[in-house]
């Protein structure tokens, strides 16, 4: 399998994002954006995904953290599409099931070439800190239309909003890792009656 590196920059009037990725790491993972919260969950990818990241953004903070948010899921999600090539011998779908104490969340993702955000979350409340829960789903949507995948988030139960973004992002990390792992039954195949994705 060649390498499967991404490097993107975006830059628009609102954010100004580089965004590097190596979805054969070892999840190690640099971050500097002005939104620690993102930040912490970003963290959580790149590590129960093994893939190396690094972002860095500027945003216009001094209005809200929202153009951020956004366009970091967006960044994020561009990078996966170059880095993830034609998709041949993948599994191409994940999926993972994480507790964190109290609370439980499911993710299931497939890299199908067809964006859609089919998301069923309600936090215990608004904001985690002084972050706005509400900018997630943001993420997420900015992530699923640049990579081109097909993204189920179901939070089952949670009490502590704290932890149901934790089992969420590493939910989110583990179903990707599942989904673009090599199958060596597959090797060279496109995994679609379509022949392509």
């Amino acid at each position: 399998m060649t390498q499967r590196i991404a490097e993107v920059e975006r830059n628009t009037l609102e954010t100004q994002i580089t965004c590097k990725i190596n979805l054969d790491g070892t999840g190690k993972a640099s971050f500097v954006t002005g939104v620690p919260f993102l930040e912490h969950m970003l963290d959580q990818i790149a590590r129960h995904g093994l893939i190396d990241m690094d972002i860095k953004a500027k945003g216009d903070l001094h209005i809200d953290a929202h153009h951020t948010v956004e366009d970091i899921g967006i960044t994020l999600g561009q990078a996966f599409s170059l880095a993830i090539g034609d998709k041949r011998g993948l599994y191409r779908y994940g999926h993972s099931y994480v507790p964190l104490d109290e609370a439980l969340s499911r993710v299931v993702i497939d890299f199908s070439g067809r964006p859609g955000l089919f998301y069923e979350v309600k936090y215990p409340k608004g904001t985690i800190g002084n972050f706005d829960v509400d900018l997630f789903r943001e993420f997420f949507q900015g992530f699923v239309n640049h990579a081109g995948v097909s993204l189920h988030i179901d939070n089952l139960k949670g009490a502590n909003a704290h932890h149901v973004a934790e089992t969420i992002f590493k939910a989110f990390g583990r179903a990707i890792r599942m989904a673009i792992t090599a199958d060596t039954r597959m090797a060279g195949i496109m995994p679609s009656t379509k022949g392509s994705l």
